[in-house]
């Protein structure tokens, strides 16, 4: 939980930055980039433990070889 909120504060002080900026709208690459950052966000908030579990089983099988 902490990591999101850290991330959503940077991506807002980042945001701010580039709205500043006098070079006109915000690239394409920008808005990938930020959306992109979002999904993720949301399917790790969604799919955490499953995730985990996941990565557990994956860990755990390559231990056990």
């Amino acid at each position: 939980m902490f990591a999101s909120r850290y991330l959503h504060i940077r991506l807002v002080a980042w945001l701010e930055r580039v709205a500043d900026d006098d070079r006109g709208d915000v690239p394409g690459w920008v808005l990938v980039t930020v959306m992109t950052a979002g999904l993720v966000t949301a399917i790790w908030l969604i799919a955490d433990d499953q995730l985990t579990a996941v990565l557990d089983r994956a860990i755990s099988s390559v231990s056990q070889a």
